[in-house]
C-alpha cells in the first residue's frame, strides 16, 4: 500500500539514532591505545558489557590513573541521539507553559542543585516543556501509557499552577503505574523463566511478578523490600516469590562457591550499584580495577570473598514438581546440611579461578567490606547482611541514581552500576588526578539523605524528580547546543519508547485492544502486563514477541533492555500486521478511524493527531491531510494512510 509521508518517519529516525551512538562508541574505542594497561582492564568476566564498564571512568596506564576522561557509551549515544530526534520535531501548536515547575525563587532541592551547576558552567538551559509535551512525557514515563485525547485537552485548558503536580499524583495513583514499574523492577531483577544458568519456570516468574507488583501497590518501602529480596527463605519458589531473586545466581558446574559468589555480585549491583564487586570475586583490584575505580583498585579478592561469606550459610537448589517430570521449583535455606557455611578456599574448579589457602587462611568468614561489619552474636548471614546494605547510604545513593538515569537518560554516576566509593564525596575529593565521579556530587548525597529521611519512599521519590524545573525542561534548544552538556541536564534527553510501550500506544490509540492467553499468565490486554520478554504468544504465530524484540526489549539474562535503533524496528512499525490491521476500516465500528471517518476533515485530522501524538496538528501537517482527503473517491484510502504515517512519526517511536 502506498503511504504518504508527511515528515520524517521513525524509519529514518530509528535506525540514524542507533547507528550514530554504536559509531561514536567506536570511535571511542579506536582511539584507544591497544598496548596499555586498558587492555588488561577489560575483564571478559563482563562479555558484551566490558566496554561499559571501562569506558565510563576513562583511558590510563600503571603510572597514571587517569589520563583522559571519556563519556559513558550511553551519555554520548543519547546527547547525539537528542539533537538528532529534536531537529526533526515539528514544533508543538496551541502549547502552552502553564502550571509549570516553581518559579525560580521557589526551586525545590534537585533544581537549587541543577539549575546553580548549568548557571556556573555559563549555560542556558531549555525552555520549559509545554503543556501537550509534559502531558505526554510524565505519563509515559511513569505508567508506561499515553494520555488519553480528552484528559490532553482538559490539561492543557487547566489554568490551576499546581496542575502538573496533580497530574503527577494521578499518574502515581494509577495501576498503570503499577504495571509500568512491575516491568522495571522485573527488569532490574532478571525475573525470567530461563537464563544461561538455570530455569524458574513460569510459576517462579509469575510468583516473582506478583511479589514485585504487591510491594508496589502497597508503595512498601524500599529498603523492606530490598531487605526481603537478600534475605527471604521459602520452600518453593512457586508460591514465596521473593527467593526467585537470589535463585538467578545459581551457577551450574561448579562449587558452591561459584554460587555464593554470584549471588553476592548481583546483590551489590542490584542495591548498591557496584559492578566492580564482580571483578574483585574473580582477582586482585591491582592492576585489573587500577585505571577504572580508585576504589576498586586498592581492594582484594580476599575482602570480595568476605563479602560472598554472607551467603555461605545458604542452600539454593532445584526439585522436580513430580517423579520424573523436567519442571523444578527451587528452595533457598539458610538450615540445610548441605551448605557448609565457611567460605572454603579449597576450589581449583569452577567457573571462577581457583580459590586457595592464603598462608596459614583457609576459609573466610563474613565482613562487610565497606566497614568490616560481622554478623552479630547468633544473626542468620543474609539477614545481617541485608542489613548492612540497606543501612549503607551507598545503598539510598544507588537507588536515587538508577532513578535519576532512567527519568532523565543518563545517571548522576552513568553507567548507573559503576560506582566508585572513593569518588563521590565532594568535602573529601580523591587525590590528584582522580575527579569526583558523580555530575552532581551533593545533589546526588542530598537527594539520597532526603530518600532515606522520607523512609525510602520510591513514590515520593518519583514526585521530586518529575516535579522538578529540571525534568520539565524540553528537549527542544534554541541556540547551539553541545553534546557535552548532557551532565548539567540542560535539556531534557529523549527516550525512545520501550517495544511494549510502543505496541500498548498503538493498542490504546486505534482503541483496538488484543487479548493474549499466555500459558499460566490468564488473559491479558497490554504488553506492559507481560510478566517476563520470554515466550509470550499471540495465540498463532508468536508475531507479537517478534514485533517486541525488534524494539531490543531484551531478554534479562545476557541481553539487557537497550535503546539502540535498527532496520527491524522500523520495518516492523511500516508492514507488521500489528500496524496495518489497526490503520484498516475492517477493523471494528468502535475503532479510532472507523469512528472518525464520518466526521468532517479537519475533525478527521485532529483527533488521529490527538489519539496517536497527543498534540495537534502543525498548519503544515493540517494543509499536507487536508489536501490529501479532499477527494472523496479515495478519502479512505488517504485517512488509513494519515494514520499509518502517525504511527511511524518521530515523535510516536521517542519521548520527548
Amino acid at each position: 500500500m502506498h503511504r504518504r509521508n508527511l515528515l520524517l518517519t521513525a524509519t529514518a529516525v530509528t535506525v540514524v539514532a542507533g547507528s550514530c551512538g554504536l559509531l561514536l562508541k567506536a570511535q571511542n574505542l579506536e582511539e584507544l591505545n591497544p598496548q596499555s594497561s586498558f587492555a588488561e582492564a577489560i575483564c571478559t568476566f563482563f562479555g558484551p558489557d566490558h566496554a561499559k564498564y571501562a569506558l565510563n571512568e576513562g583511558v590510563g596506564n600503571e603510572r597514571g590513573p587517569k589520563r583522559q576522561a571519556l563519556a559513558s557509551p550511553n551519555a554520548t549515544r543519547l546527547a547525539a541521539m537528542t539533537s538528532i530526534v529534536a531537529n526533526a520535531m515539528p514544533g508543538v501548536p496551541g502549547g502552552t507553559r502553564t502550571g509549570g515547575a516553581m518559579a525560580e525563587g521557589q526551586l525545590g532541592m534537585i533544581d537549587q542543585y541543577i539549575f546553580s551547576a548549568i548557571q556556573d558552567a555559563g549555560v542556558q538551559p531549555a525552555d520549559t516543556t509545554t503543556d501537550f509535551e509534559f502531558i505526554r512525557r510524565a505519563s509515559l514515563d511513569l505508567t508506561g501509557r499515553i494520555p488519553d485525547p480528552a484528559k490532553v485537552l482538559a490539561f492543557v485548558a487547566d489554568t490551576s499552577p499546581t496542575k502538573r503536580a496533580a497530574l503527577v499524583d494521578q499518574l502515581i495513583a494509577s495501576p498503570q503505574w503499577v504495571d509500568k514499574w512491575t516491568m522495571y523492577f522485573g527488569d532490574q531483577y532478571k525475573n525470567n523463566s530461563a537464563n544461561s544458568q538455570i530455569r524458574r519456570e513460569r510459576a517462579g516468574v509469575l510468583a516473582f511478578h506478583d511479589y514485585i507488583k504487591n510491594s508496589l501497590v502497597a508503595n512498601k518501602p524500599y529498603d523492606q523490600m530490598s531487605r526481603e529480596l537478600i534475605s527471604s527463605s521459602g520452600d518453593t519458589s512457586y508460591t514465596t516469590g521473593e527467593i526467585n531473586y537470589n535463585v538467578g545466581g545459581v551457577v551450574t558446574g561448579g562449587p558452591q562457591q561459584d554460587i555464593f559468589d554470584q549471588q553476592t555480585a548481583n546483590i551489590v549491583d542490584t542495591f548498591l550499584g557496584i559492578a566492580h564487586q564482580n571483578c574483585l570475586l574473580c582477582h586482585n583490584g591491582a592492576g585489573h580495577l587500577t585505571t577504572l575505580s580508585l576504589w576498586g583498585g586498592r581492594q582484594t579478592r580476599v575482602g570480595a570473598w568476605g563479602m560472598a561469606a554472607f551467603l555461605s550459610h545458604t542452600y539454593t537448589f532445584a526439585t522436580p514438581i513430580a517423579t520424573g517430570s523436567n519442571q523444578r521449583y527451587w528452595t533457598v535455606t539458610d538450615t540445610s546440611t548441605k551448605a557448609s557455611g565457611v567460605y572454603s578456599l579449597n576450589t581449583t574448579t569452577g567457573n571462577r579461578p581457583a580459590r586457595q589457602p592464603v598462608g596459614t587462611v583457609k576459609s573466610i568468614p563474613p565482613a562487610y567490606i565497606f566497614t568490616g561489619e560481622t554478623p552479630q552474636a547468633g544473626e542468620n548471614y543474609r539477614a545481617a547482611f541485608a542489613r548492612m546494605i540497606t543501612a549503607d547510604p551507598q545503598f539510598a545513593r544507588a537507588t536515587v541514581n538508577y532513578m535519576w538515569a532512567y527519568f532523565f537518560g543518563v545517571g548522576l554516576v552513568d553507567p548507573p552500576d559503576t560506582f566508585d566509593p572513593m569518588r563521590l564525596d565532594p568535602d573529601k575529593p580523591p587525590p590528584a588526578p582522580w575527579t569526583l565521579q558523580p555530575s552532581n556530587p551533593r545533589l546526588l548525597n542530598s537527594l539520597a539523605q532526603a530518600f532515606i529521611a522520607n523512609n525510602y519512599d520510591l513514590q515520593w521519590l518519583m514526585r521530586q524528580i518529575v516535579n522538578s524545573k529540571a525534568y520539565q525542561l524540553s528537549s527542544r534548544y534554541n541556540g547551539t547546543w553541545n553534546d557535552s552538556w548532557y551532565s548539567l541536564y540542560a535539556r531534557k534527553m529523549v527516550r525512545r519508547l520501550w517495544g511494549e510501550e510502543i505496541h500498548d500506544a498503538v493498542a490504546v490509540a486505534s482503541n483496538i485492544l488484543p487479548t493474549y492467553n499466555p500459558a499460566t499468565y490468564g488473559t491479558l490486554n497490554f504488553a506492559m502486563q507481560f510478566p517476563e520478554p520470554l515466550g509470550i504468544p499471540d495465540g498463532t504465530s508468536g508475531n507479537i514477541s517478534t514485533f517486541l524484540d525488534s524494539f531490543q526489549r531484551g531478554n534479562r539474562d545476557d541481553q539487557p533492555r537497550t535503546e539502540d535503533g535498527s532496520i527491524l524496528q522500523a520495518l516492523n512499525l511500516m508492514n507488521n500486521s500489528f500496524i496495518m490491521t489497526r490503520t484498516s476500516t475492517t477493523t471494528p465500528a468502535t475503532s479510532l478511524l472507523v469512528t472518525n471517518l464520518k466526521l468532517t476533515n479537519t475533525q478527521l485530522v485532529n483527533n488521529l493527531f490527538l489519539a496517536v501524538l497527543s498534540r495537534y496538528p502543525t498548519s503544515q501537517e493540517m494543509t499536507a491531510a487536508i489536501a490529501n482527503l479532499s477527494n472523496t473517491a479515495t478519502r479512505t484510502t488517504e485517512a488509513q494512510d494519515l494514520l499509518w504515517s502517525l504511527y511511524n512519526k518521530v515523535d510516536f517511536v521517542f519521548n520527548y
